[in-house]
């Protein structure tokens, strides 16, 4: 695992070499570890991208990082925020705790934390904070969609009900998401071209994620399951926001994306599904790639649509 989060860590840091990686180049700048959160003495770190020249009425963007709940940080994901930044956008770009030192819930606390921060804060970064929408690729898009749930759903868990104060993203963008922590099994049954190696790190991160889940409530499954709670017919306090839905055909979690798809869309939530052909997951990290050069067009022209019906209403 650690062998994995080194390279990782190098190729982004061999990434940031080309110029065109460079943030002054797209006219942006970077305001690097701001702290959002202490835990335990830690504290808990983002970056805010700010395009000199914002879009009118466009969502600032709150990114969640993947790496199976238990490696990379935003350090590595700084591409994902130049993609956004460079169309105009402005991003928060944030770390939080990581598995196995620190399984579930930690990683959902740091992220409604960051969540509550980036409202509380908004308007000094000129982002009005009824306008943020919430992103993330993988271990990120379940932690963004898990979010969504706290933010719309009335609960009982104090750091649930401070995300609900803060009101509902303005719309979801979970790419390849691990949207189901529990059953990691059922890949290897759906979709039997998977690899063993693929299949069995996708049990070994549900394993280390969950290490604890039998020290806590039931019901705090919910925020490692989202899939589950939007699945089921619970109805939420204020309408769920849109969602951009994407992965690659190849991608293990394939499924997951389509049965978020069918979720939303039998709740009558906006949905769009992007499915990139061949591709494996996280594919859109390549960013020079044909497909994920299709990838962010199709992102950005959802929100473009968000921004016009911002300006229309």
């Amino acid at each position: 695992m650690f062998a994995v989060d080194r390279f990782f860590y190098a190729i982004a840091a061999l990434g940031t070499v080309h110029p065109l990686s460079r943030p002054e180049r797209h006219d942006i700048e970077v305001d690097r570890d701001i702290t959002y959160t202490t835990v335990d003495g830690r504290p808990l770190r983002l970056d805010v991208w700010r395009p000199r020249k914002q879009r009118e009425g466009a969502p600032a963007i709150l990114y969640v990082h993947g790496g199976g709940f238990r490696i990379l940080s935003k350090d590595t994901h700084w591409i994902m925020a130049l993609m956004f930044a460079r169309k105009g956008y402005t991003v928060f770009n944030i770390d939080y705790r990581l598995a196995p030192a620190h399984p579930f819930p930690a990683a959902i606390h740091d992220v409604a934390h960051a969540y509550a921060w980036v409202v509380r804060n908004a308007r000094a970064h000129g982002v009005d904070p009824r306008n943020i929408a919430l992103a993330g690729e993988s271990a990120g898009g379940n932690l963004v969609t898990a979010i969504t749930l706290a933010a719309c759903f009335e609960r009982t868990e104090p750091w649930a009900r401070e995300v609900f104060e803060c009101g509902a993203p303005v719309a979801v963008l979970p790419a390849c998401g691990l949207l189901q922590v529990t059953e990691p099994e059922r890949f290897a049954k759906r979709w039997p071209h998977i690899s063993t190696a693929a299949s069995d790190q996708i049990i070994v991160i549900a394993e280390q994620y969950l290490a604890n889940i039998g020290e806590l409530p039931r019901e705090m499954l919910d925020f490692a399951n989202p899939l589950h709670v939007l699945e089921r017919d619970d109805v939420p306090a204020r309408p769920l926001p849109p969602f951009f839905v994407a992965c690659g055909t190849r991608d293990p979690l394939l499924d997951d994306a389509r049965r978020l798809h069918a979720a939303l869309e039998h709740r009558g939530v906006r949905s769009e599904l992007h499915l990139y052909r061949g591709e494996l997951h996280a594919f859109h990290a390549a960013v020079l790639t044909p497909n994920a050069r299709r990838f962010w067009r199709d992102t950005y022209a959802f929100l473009e649509t968000l921004e016009k019906t911002s300006r229309t209403s």
